[in-house]
């Protein structure tokens, strides 16, 4: 199955001369999302996770089902505000900015291993943010997984220490 075909492209989207990568039409075919999970649970069902962070919001998506088949408890990452207990807060640097990333501290333990998720690396500033997060935890990092890259952004290289795998790539 070709993933691609049930990408949307919305021109100009949050604003001028951005190409926005929509995965609704994937999300609410059964066939594609379903094959979707599978493709990524296959990138991970090796690592042993303990943990799987996925990055408000679009990262909830696929991370909550990770999460499940791989037998491993969800962590959201959230933006300001939205998270209730004590917790960790990451700046990152935005093309038009910085935004903020929190986490709960008693989310990670010292030595889970983490799997990150979100449905787009793109500039890799959000993802290294919550890297940081978690290791500042005590997590480690076992892989970063995207259901897309867009590689022309090289956001890959902003964190390319870390074991990253995506399922579409433009």
């Amino acid at each position: 199955m070709n993933l691609q075909d049930y990408i949307r492209d919305i021109p100009d989207f949050p604003r001028p001369g951005i190409l926005f990568k929509d995965i609704t039409p994937l999300l609410i075919n059964p066939k594609a999302s379903k094959f979707a999970l599978k493709s990524l649970v296959e990138l991970t069902e090796h690592l042993n996770i303990d943990k799987v962070v996925g990055i408000e919001s679009r990262g909830f998506f696929f991370g909550t089902l990770l999460a499940d088949r791989l037998g491993a408890g969800f962590v959201p990452v959230r933006k300001p505000n939205k998270l209730p207990f004590d917790k960790l807060s990451q700046e990152f640097q935005l093309e038009y900015g910085t935004d903020r990333l929190e986490i709960h501290k008693d989310a990670i333990s010292k030595g889970d291993r983490v799997l990150v998720h979100d449905d787009v690396l793109a500039t890799g500033g959000t993802a290294e943010a919550v890297c940081k997060l978690v290791e500042s935890l005590g997590g480690e990092i076992v892989q970063c997984n995207f259901l897309i890259e867009l590689t022309f952004l090289k956001g890959r290289e902003v964190f390319s220490d870390y074991n990253t795998e995506s399922l579409i790539k433009y």
